[in-house]
């Protein structure tokens, strides 16, 4: 493993890691027109599958990944059809993220990251991100120049540096950032990171620290964290998947059945609360992503024993 607060492998600067915009998502995967009517707002998936994650492209497709046995299905939002397209592991898929190469990237909770082919399953990258015990790969989130990943059970964060035309790097180019400043981390098996993204600007990423209830601004570089300053916003103590679109964040709140939406100072450093989004077909939904003026879902349902018949669906609400 590379050091804790070293330089990366490849000469990457803060702001090559973080690039105003994260790359393109899967533009090149489908071509629809802009005239495409929306879609069911359930959205079923296979009994059993144990959804967590959810990514969109630029087209019409979500992308899951399974707490079950990690497969990853692909479900047409206009249709409400879709099918496997990879068959797992046997561990665990959380959160996943498409670029615009068609690549899948999925954090695999203990298991660290895959990369894989959204077209045709394949696996083309497994890393290890964290050979500290225990460690939770949770979520994923995509700049330019790097594919960044939380750890829920270490307070750390990994980056896989991304060379030219994207190319994967080798294990031994993954970097360990450790979480310092206002980060306060809960021992043992206590979700601390989880949902990431990045300041409006680009200068930073942000992540929920769920247990704490916070929101954390952080130095790619260093690992510094500041607390975010949300004003008189409820605790973010339920905080999982983010999303951010232009100034607005959206955090799922996954046990209160909610999405709170915040707008944010451009350098991400304050946000004011602004609404709560909440739909009577949510149960226990984790993450989220956009596509056409609204959200989309996954309904976890962690309040519920999974068995292999338990249902599970995506669920969409106006954005």
């Amino acid at each position: 493993m590379a050091p804790t607060h070293g330089s990366f492998a490849h000469p990457l600067s803060r702001r090559g890691l973080l690039t105003v915009g994260a790359a393109a998502t899967g533009a090149a995967l489908v071509g629809t027109p802009a005239h495409a009517t929306a879609g069911p707002a359930v959205i079923p998936l296979p009994d059993g599958f144990r959804p967590e994650g959810i990514t969109i492209g630029g087209g019409p497709y979500a992308y899951l990944g399974s707490l079950g046995d990690g497969s990853l299905y692909r479900a047409d939002l206009r249709t409400g059809t879709g099918k496997i397209v990879s068959a797992g592991p046997g561990t665990p898929s959380v959160g996943l993220k498409l670029d615009d190469r068609g690549r899948l990237f999925v954090a695999g909770r203990g298991q660290g990251a895959r990369v894989v082919d959204a077209r045709s399953g394949e696996i083309l990258a497994s890393y290890v991100l964290s050979t500290t015990t225990p460690t939770f790969a949770n979520d994923v989130f995509l700049t330019p120049r790097a594919a960044w990943f939380t750890d829920s059970y270490q307070p750390a964060l990994y980056a896989l540096p991304l060379g030219r035309h994207g190319r994967l790097p080798d294990q031994d180019e993954v970097v360990r950032i450790t979480l310092g400043g206002d980060w306060n981390q809960v021992p043992g098996e206590v979700v601390n990171a989880n949902g990431i993204t990045r300041t409006p600007d680009g200068s930073a990423l942000l992540v929920v620290q769920s247990g704490v209830g916070a929101l954390h601004r952080v130095d790619p570089r260093t690992g510094v964290t500041t607390r975010v300053d949300l004003g008189d916003a409820a605790p973010l103590s339920n905080g999982d998947g983010l999303l951010l679109t232009g100034r607005t964040l959206y955090v799922v709140q996954n046990r209160q059945n909610a999405i709170d939406v915040f707008t944010l100072a451009a350098d991400g450093r304050g946000g004011v609360f602004r609404r709560r989004i909440t739909d009577p077909a949510f149960d226990v939904p984790t993450t989220v992503a956009a596509f056409r003026g609204r959200l989309y879902l996954p309904n976890a349902r962690f309040t519920t024993t999974p068995a292999p018949e338990t249902a599970y669906a995506i669920v969409s609400v106006p954005k």
